[in-house]
């Protein structure tokens, strides 16, 4: 069952000062040394290469994300002396994946926190529903930044998507917009005969019975930056380049979820739209959170102009009276359960009694009653 519903929040983040806004004309590709080569022989489009290959899996599969570029950017977002002000969504979303564990009504013994980040979600849950939490992350800064909770927590560095537990270990597991970079659509993981989404071995790590509550960012996710940036380039370059990263649709969401084994699924959409001065603002405190784009088909530059004529199609296209700009966060909301016995299955095909057609029929007094 996928339930589908639409809420929308405004956020307003903390005002930006002069030298903060004009920091941002660099991607985050460029922000970076560039790698080391192998060898005084080994140029950067051959290393480019070599990355993409080991990327990979066997039997020719391929990997949309540069997970070293997104190991990179966690890192440089968590150095930042000022990284607080950037965690207003993490935090806010964060706070709404707690409310769905309280939802349900049990006591977890053993939860797992999938790229908790400064535990956005730790802090809003208490010991009476959470005894014990495992807390992972790939970045060891943000391990070490993590934010005190009254819940008995264990650090772990490792990466979302290879989780070093157990089979059947742990009662809960959430996730708060960590675990996009790995998820792709269902089409590449069918033509590269792999699947590389997480829900797989989230699913394994849960006990039977256990459950899985975790958030991510939609399709529809800054479409406002999107589209005026591939405007822009096509006004000035003659062509476009992707500079926001690929997120997964909601249509998608319930069928890698299904094929992961889980059941009694449920899906819903919540939109946070941010109000920004402006586009650098917005590229600004993407680069903050380092949820800067890191598919392997990024382009490496923006060139001035582009950014120029994409700051005023942004402005005419959706700015507001006040000029400021929105940056709407589509965020999909997922729960799923790993099978047990005692879990509600649904009735055998033709064991009903009862004709769809009968249904108008009740309430209404029988023949005998009005004999």
């Amino acid at each position: 069952l996928v339930v589908v519903g639409t809420l929308v929040r405004l956020l307003v983040p903390q005002q930006h000062d002069a030298a903060h806004s004009q920091r941002n004309v660099m991607t985050a590709h460029s922000m970076f040394p560039p790698v080391r080569e192998l060898s005084s022989k080994i140029r950067c489009s051959q290393w480019t290469e070599i990355q993409r290959q080991l990327s990979g899996r066997a039997g020719g599969t391929m990997n949309v994300f540069d997970r070293t570029m997104k190991r990179r950017q966690k890192k440089w977002a968590a150095s930042l002396q000022d990284s607080d002000k950037y965690d207003y969504l993490r935090d806010e979303v964060g706070s709404r994946v707690a409310d769905r564990v309280y939802d349900i009504a049990r006591t977890f013994p053993l939860a797992l926190d999938i790229g908790c980040g400064k535990s956005h979600i730790a802090e809003h849950l208490h010991k009476e529903v959470v005894e014990q939490l495992f807390l992972t992350d790939i970045s060891e800064k943000s391990l070490r930044n993590t934010r005190r909770s009254e819940i008995p927590t264990h650090c772990v560095m490792a990466d979302e998507e290879f989780l070093p537990f157990k089979e059947n270990t742990f009662d809960l597991v959430v996730s708060s917009l960590r675990i996009t970079t790995i998820l792709v659509l269902p089409s590449v993981s069918l033509c590269c005969h792999y699947n590389p989404s997480p829900f797989p071995k989230i699913n394994q790590v849960l006990k039977p019975d256990g459950v899985f509550i975790g958030a991510m960012v939609g399709g529809e996710t800054l479409y406002e930056l999107r589209c005026s940036l591939q405007l822009a380039e096509l006004e000035r370059e003659g062509g476009f380049s992707p500079h926001v990263s690929p997120y997964t649709a909601v249509t998608d969401l319930g069928n890698l979820l299904g094929q992961a084994g889980f059941s009694m699924l449920t899906v819903d959409i919540d939109e946070i739209q941010v109000l920004y001065p402006g586009i650098l603002e917005v590229m600004s405190d993407l680069q903050g959170m380092g949820e800067s784009n890191c598919a392997w088909n990024r382009k490496s530059m923006l060139h001035r102009d582009t950014i120029l004529a994409a700051a005023a199609i942004y402005q005419e296209m959706y700015g507001s009276e006040n000029g400021s700009v929105p940056a709407t966060f589509e965020i999909l909301y997922m729960i799923g359960w790993k099978p047990h016995d005692s879990q509600a299955k649904p009735a055998r095909r033709g064991s009903a009694n009862v004709s769809f057609g009968d249904l108008s029929k009740i309430g209404q007094p029988s023949t005998k009653d009005k004999s």
